[in-house]
């Protein structure tokens, strides 16, 4: 009988540690800052323009050495 206890509350105590867990990361871990401490230095990195993807070929095209080597 005891095996059929442990696999069928298993779920249940795996829900009960998950709750744990975050009822201890709400209550007793301490809270992130409010604002962040510094403004960044710079401007986030952007672009000037997007990369080019080569083509695919054709589904309907035959591979050969030349489709390949592109």
């Amino acid at each position: 009988m005891y095996a059929l206890i442990v696999p069928a509350s298993t779920p249940f105590v795996l829900l009960a540690t998950v709750m744990g867990l975050s009822w201890w990361e709400d209550h007793v871990l301490p809270a992130p800052p409010a604002e962040p401490l510094e403004a960044p230095a710079e401007a986030p990195f952007v672009p000037a323009a997007p990369a080019q993807l080569a083509e695919l070929p054709r589904v309907d095209t035959p591979l050969t050495r030349e489709v390949v080597g592109r």
